[in-house]
This record gives C-alpha cells, sequence and structure tokens, in this order.
C-alpha cells in the first residue's frame, strides 16, 4: 500500500505548486465601442468593476440619472460616475462579473479579456446569446 500512496502523494505535491493560471489584467480606462463614454477599470473591493468617468458624446436630451433602472431607489443615481461592470473575478483566461446598461436599465452577465494591443474584449450574455463589443485604451 505504501508503494501507492507515495508517488501519489508526490503527485499531488508537484500539481499543487504549479502555478495557477492567471488572466491578463484589466485595470485602466478604456473609451466604449460607440465611443460616447470613457470607462475607468479598477480593484472594487476583493473583486474588479469599471465606473463611467467621461461622457464623450451626451446625446441631446438624455437623461442625467439613471431612470431606466429596475429599483426605483436608483433612478436617481447619476449617470456620471455609475458602475457599467461590477463583480469581476479572474477566471484564469479571463474575467468574469455583469455588465449593467444604462440605456435600458438591464444588467447581463459578462466575460472582459484584455488583447494583446491593449484593448478589451467585452462580452455581454443572457444564457449562451453574446453581444461582443471591443472597448479601445482611453489617450
Amino acid at each position: 500500500m505504501r508503494h501507492i500512496l507515495a508517488p501519489a502523494a508526490l503527485l499531488a505535491i508537484c500539481l499543487a505548486a504549479l502555478p495557477a493560471s492567471a488572466a491578463t489584467p484589466i485595470a485602466g480606462r478604456y473609451v466604449t465601442a460607440d465611443g460616447s463614454g470613457v470607462i475607468q477599470v479598477g480593484p472594487c473591493g476583493a473583486t474588479v468593476c469599471g465606473r463611467l468617468v467621461t461622457i464623450l458624446k451626451a446625446t441631446p436630451g438624455a437623461p442625467k440619472t439613471d431612470v431606466n433602472n429596475s429599483d426605483p431607489a436608483l433612478r436617481s443615481r447619476p449617470v456620471l460616475g455609475m458602475p457599467i461592470l461590477s463583480g469581476f473575478v479572474d477566471k484564469g483566461k479571463d474575467w468574469r462579473g455583469q455588465i449593467y446598461d444604462p440605456r435600458n436599465g438591464k444588467t447581463y452577465k459578462s466575460i472582459v479579456v484584455r488583447e494583446g494591443d491593449g484593448s478589451l474584449t467585452v462580452k455581454g450574455c443572457i444564457a449562451f446569446f453574446c453581444q461582443t463589443q471591443r472597448w479601445t485604451p482611453a489617450r
């Protein structure tokens, strides 16, 4: 029995010593795909989040508060400074969390990957249907 346990224990020690796979960090400032705003991505406690820090293209007559939110208590919060990405955690090859769309007041599952050119591939998903955007680094 010892002859079986020793190799198994050695294998377990070797596997534990392997470095864990980590996704490329996503912190930074990014211009949204439609060019309407800049999102600042960084740590928020134990997770990563992203807030709208600059409005680049304001739609005339667009509300300045989160009027489309399903939670009436949040409808008066300003759009500027609003969390767009929330609860993102490193899942090895990508980051997973939620993305909020203030235009319709809905929150979606999201997957974010930092590409080699510094851009972010941002997916918002309902079940297995996803919409993908590319956010570019803000200058």
